[in-house]
């Protein structure tokens, strides 16, 4: 996506040589290295909406430099990032909060790890895109990477945390995320575009830059090199970090994140999209339960709705009794019958693709980019596909499909269909003539002929603007182009009046698309969940059937329902509906990582209440996280016999995490001996900095002996630091000063 940085980027025209020079930078060509800000003082940043639109020239993102190679000694492993920039202390500093972890994070309690800053925006589909590869970095290397979000905000509602704490939830992100409201860290790293990635290495020196989606060969190639050059040279801190979730804080609800929702008066039916369930749940338009389509697990499935599976559904089309799903994470379309009660693929092959051609290709050959609404008209399904920024139709005659409307260019421009741009359009109604279109990123309401003898226009939105249409969006009412929304993602048709989901407005809005005219219907700019008066957070679905407004109140998990007649709103019960259940193995419990340590035999007297006495000793400059979970195990290995007590055989949780405690237990009959086995995990951090924590395993082992005449003592287990000062990382001594 464009940036806000006083340029913009245009990502569908860097092409091949883009991605080729990325490629070279991230896996390890020596002679390339961004530098700005982070070395120097950096101009006031322009408000994103004063911001000139994308320019016509793509800019590179990698600086090359022309400095020569140098060599390093022959005893010396080769670096593979030798131009490299020390970053600050304060490098990091800057946010309003931070999330997803219990404190803030520094760049010297990251020493040890390779990092990735991931600047991102939560609107952006982009950034979407680049979660998967980086979950899947950080199950490939999760001792050695630590991933930091840094949310530098495109629009206003975006800049809320606890906005942004819902984006963490629904986009399941496990790694910390700092609010960059005012784009401080971004402008001190010299960011452009969202998405954009910083590779620092463990000594606290950036290293790389990329910008861009389809980035986990280049990352995954940068990271290997790292991690193998640094363990080598004894400056890589490997083993898992802890941090504290916003989803360890969260209940989960009937519905999650519900996106999309279809309603059909015929039928008296509801058809929701429970999208981070997984799931499509059908209900009465008065809530009763009738149906679950889907597991709850994420997967692609085909097969009866108790075994198929979806990943994130958004938008769904009904005809007759086959309702059709736009399994956006999928980048799939699923078709649904009803009557047989199974799901089937009919396009895309589960793989994000690229194409923004206008010719017709085979349908479930085809490569989809996050397809997010339908819409069903004369036989035919149009498809809003968010990725490639344009309109695209599945024809079942031919069973082909291809890109309907839209050049593919991310912009708010009117025109014929294959030249007309749009800016991930989210939601699709239509009043039999024209499609309308919830056009997000452009914060604009465009019309599409359902025909090829008319020209697509804008009837709310930024289309007649100069410059700064992707950068234009507010909260105005108007007539005649004069009216600003701020990221719609729904729209519904209903009785000659156009509804929109003015979602980052928390409003539903209404438009009289021959004035041009906008208005609010009902909600207001703060979010809430009250029916009387009518408060939303982030509605994203709309659907109208029956008099009234059917709303998928995203961030409240909930549906409103809305009588157009009087405005009067209520929350739907979803009669007997209840979360998916779990199907997680049982596992055993896990010592990651444990140190072994050897106890010498220990002798008790039998049948006599005692105790083992824990103490963990903390290098220098670190402490327990008081937050996070402390736990351990006591096991007798040979007999069961041994010892007893309530805190024997299962694992155990302290009420709260101390470097000293002790363990009550009652020795069994003389003459009986085994090995005991006491395992215990803890989470340290350095002080003032709990918002990354290492997570450390002690297991120690123990030859006990009950004799009658021993003497009553109880059992001393020690656990030294778990990095000897001598070894912890110090700072760079090319750290250069912060600056103000």
């Amino acid at each position: 996506m464009p940036g806000a940085n006083g340029f913009a980027k245009q990502r569908w025209r860097m092409g091949p040589c883009w991605v080729i020079i990325a490629l070279a930078a991230m896996a390890g060509c020596a002679e390339t290295l961004t530098s700005g800000p982070i070395t120097e003082q950096v101009k006031e940043e322009p408000k994103a909406k004063e911001t000139p639109d994308v320019v016509e020239k793509s800019e590179n993102p990698v600086v090359t430099s022309s400095e020569p190679e140098p060599r390093p000694d022959d005893d010396e492993p080769r670096d593979p990032f030798p131009r490299k920039l020390p970053l600050p202390a304060d490098a990091l500093e800057g946010g309003v909060e931070w999330l997803n972890t219990a404190g803030p994070i520094t760049i010297e309690s990251l020493r040890g790890k390779v990092v990735l800053l991931d600047f991102w925006t939560y609107c952006c589909i982009n950034c979407m895109h680049v979660l998967p590869d980086l979950k899947r970095l950080e199950e490939k290397y999760p001792d050695q990477l630590v991933v930091i979000g840094v949310h530098s905000a495109k629009f206003d509602t975006e800049r809320d945390s606890q906005n942004i704490r819902e984006a963490v939830l629904r986009y399941e992100i496990k790694h910390p995320v700092v609010n960059d409201a005012e784009m401080i860290i971004w402008r001190r790293f010299d960011v452009h575009a969202w998405p954009s990635l910083w590779m620092i290495d463990p000594q606290g020196n950036a290293v790389g830059y990329l910008s861009g989606e389809g980035v986990f060969d280049a990352l995954d190639a940068a990271v290997g090199k790292l991690v193998a050059y640094h363990r080598m040279k004894g400056t890589l801190k490997e083993g898992p970090v802890h941090f504290e979730l916003e989803s360890s804080r969260t209940a989960d609800t009937p519905l999650r994140f519900p996106g999309k929702i279809v309603a059909d008066e015929k039928s008296d039916r509801l058809f929701i999209s429970d999208s981070n369930h997984n799931r499509i749940v059908i209900t009465t338009l008065a809530g009763k339960l009738i149906d679950v389509i889907g597991t709850g697990e994420s997967g692609r499935a085909d097969g009866p709705f108790d075994q198929a599976t979806f990943f994130r559904p958004q938008g769904m089309a009904l005809d007759g009794n086959m309702l059709y799903a736009a399994d956006t994470e999928n980048h799939m379309l699923r078709r649904i019958d009803l009557d047989a009660r199974v799901v089937s693929t009919i396009a895309g092959t589960g793989e994000q693709g690229q194409s923004r051609s206008h010719r017709p290709q085979p349908a479930k050959d085809s490569e989809l980019n996050s397809p997010w609404d339908l819409w069903m008209h004369a036989g035919k399904l149009y498809i809003a596909m968010a990725g490639p920024h344009q309109i695209w139709q599945w024809d079942p005659d031919s069973n082909t499909v291809r890109a309907y409307a839209g050049s593919g260019r991310e912009d708010i421009e009117d025109g014929d269909l294959p030249f007309a741009a749009f800016a991930q359009p989210s939601g699709l109604t239509s009043d039999g003539e024209w499609l309308f279109v919830a056009d997000s990123e452009g914060s604009s309401i465009r019309a599409v002929p359902l025909g090829p003898d008319k020209t697509v226009w804008t009837v709310v939105g930024t289309a007649d603007l100069f410059e700064g249409r992707l950068f234009t969006f507010g909260d105005v009412d108007g007539e005649n182009g004069k009216a600003r929304l701020q990221h719609a993602l729904g729209v519904a048709w209903a009785d000659g009046v156009l509804y929109v989901a003015d979602t980052y407005n928390n409003k539903i809005k209404a438009i009289d698309p021959e004035k041009r005219a906008c208005a609010t219907f009902l909600g207001d700019d703060v979010p809430g969940k009250t029916d009387d008066p009518p408060l939303f957070d982030e509605p994203s679905g709309l659907s109208a059937a029956a008099g009234k407004l059917f709303i998928a109140d995203t961030n409240n998990h909930a549906i409103r329902t809305v009588d157009l007649k009087t405005r009067a709103v209520r929350t739907l019960e979803l009669a007997g509906l209840a979360p998916p259940r779990s199907k997680r193995v049982q596992r055993a419990p896990e010592f990651p990582n444990a140190r072994k340590i050897s106890i010498a035999q220990q002798t008790l007297p039998a049948a006599i209440e005692t105790e083992m006495r824990i103490k963990i000793e903390l290098a220098d400059g670190y402490e327990l996280n008081s937050s996070a979970p402390m736990s351990y195990l006591v096991e007798s290995v040979e007999s069961s016999t041994l010892l007893s007590g309530d805190k024997i055989g299962s694992v155990q949780r302290l009420p709260m995490p101390a470097t000293e405690f002790t363990i009550p237990l009652t020795t069994g009959e003389s003459g009986k001996s085994a090995k005991l086995r006491v395992s215990l995990t803890y989470m340290q951090c350095l002080e003032g900095a709990s918002g990354i924590c290492e997570i450390h395993s002690v297991i120690w082992e123990i030859p006990i002996q009950i004799t009658a005449n021993a003497e009553p003592k109880p059992i001393e287990l020690v656990a030294g630091p778990a990095f000897p000062p001598s070894t912890r990382s110090e700072k760079s001594k090319l750290q250069l000063e912060s600056k103000d």
